[in-house]
């Protein structure tokens, strides 16, 4: 990545991370700070980019709306927060995007959504589809249930997880500092800032402070842990401050910021994920159709397959096989095993019929298949 190239220009799939911080100050919304950062988003989207946000901020305007003390709260009081919070949260997003002639649409994970294959297809599928509609998706961790066991912990990484699963090719942490310095910058006039970290080492790790300093809570080091997932994934990341307003478009007017090049893009990483680290737990044999339709990119319809074996369930790794039984590839299979073999050789406006609700219409979407490379290029 070059000087020049230090921009959201050229971005396609954009998810921005808001800190609780930059966006609630003594339990109210800093409504111009948000009105700002919705204007830069709005130009974002206009030049053709599609935007995701990951918001904090449902606990502390919870806490201002039920007037809970200062101090640390209890879970339940926290889970209360959340639950009262964001509905206010998702309202100011509404209202916002709305002044513009744009559509909001909130979504609640917690960790099992990005780690359970069957839910993180759920999720990956309504951003999509909310994308594809024309609306900005809202996402924050459901703090409202969501327990120690079960939670991120920081919305850091839970917007790395959220890039990865929506093949985002850039993220953007808010944050109240304007990137990564070789020590903190408030406790060491030498520290100096990094423009670019190319590759997350032990020594940039050590930099944002060790897992048990203070300096971590909350800080640098979940960013970093952020960068770690994200780049590995094909996403680029980008830490830059959000304090003052407009923070996306001073970032393109030349606001500092450490920049961390992707190692791969979303798409190649993804079909690295799928054809090398999944194992299979099905096999589906194709016709010659679905073959050919399947080597010139198509997805695989239910009226290409000739046969479905194992036991296997929605969102998992299945083996391709051609007519005559040569692995041709690899994909993340849409339907429990006996829907697929229900619908298996069916025209796809059947499937309702058949299995009982409006099912996707296709066996495996193209973006989750992985072809071998001797069957692309006809060798095997």
């Amino acid at each position: 990545m070059t000087p020049a190239s230090r921009s959201l220009k050229g971005y396609s799939r954009i998810v921005v991370k808001i800190g609780s911080a930059l966006l609630v100050e003594r339990g109210e919304l800093k409504r111009a700070w948000l009105d700002a950062l919705i204007g830069d988003l709005v130009a974002l989207v206009e030049s053709g980019a599609e935007v995701l946000i990951v918001s904090s901020g449902s606990i502390a305007l919870g806490r201002g709306i039920l007037g809970l003390p200062a101090g640390p709260l209890k879970l339940e009081e926290s889970q209360a927060a959340a639950a009262a919070g964001q509905i206010a949260l998702a309202q100011a997003y509404a209202d916002a995007l709305g002044a513009h002639g744009r559509k909001a649409g909130q979504i609640l994970l917690t960790l099992g959504d990005t780690e359970e294959r069957r839910r993180y297809l759920n999720a990956r599928a309504t951003i999509g589809t909310l994308l594809k509609l024309g609306a900005v998706p809202i996402i924050n961790e459901n703090d409202s249930v969501a327990t120690s066991e079960i939670r991120y912990g920081d919305n850091d990484r839970l917007a790395a997880r959220v890039a990865t699963m929506a093949s985002a090719d850039c993220l953007v942490l808010l944050s109240d500092i304007d990137g990564l310095y070789t020590a903190p910058p408030q406790q060491d006039p030498e520290a100096v800032f990094l423009p670019e970290v190319a590759r997350i080492t032990p020594e940039i790790e050590a930099m944002a402070g060790s897992a048990g300093s203070e300096l971590s809570r909350g800080g640098m080091k979940t960013k970093i842990d952020a960068g770690k997932i994200a780049t590995g994934a094909g996403t680029s990341m980008v830490i830059t401050s959000g304090k003052e307003l407009n923070p996306l478009r001073r970032l393109d007017e030349g606001a500092r910021g450490t920049w961390f090049p992707a190692i791969a893009t979303p798409a190649s990483a993804r079909k690295a994920w799928i054809g090398g680290h999944l194992e299979p737990r099905g096999r589906i044999t194709l016709d010659a159709g679905a073959v050919r339709a399947m080597k010139s990119g198509k997805s695989l319809l239910p009226a290409g397959v000739i046969s479905v074996t194992g036991t296997f369930t929605r969102g998992d790794a299945v083996v391709l096989l051609s007519p005559e039984g040569r692995t041709i590839g690899r994909g993340l299979v849409a339907y429990d095993a006996d829907e697929a073999q229900l619908i298996a050789g069916r025209n796809s406006r059947e499937i309702e019929a058949i299995v009982g609700y409006p099912g996707r219409a296709e066996m495996i979407h193209r973006d989750d298949l992985v072809l071998e490379d001797a069957f692309l290029n006809g060798t095997g």
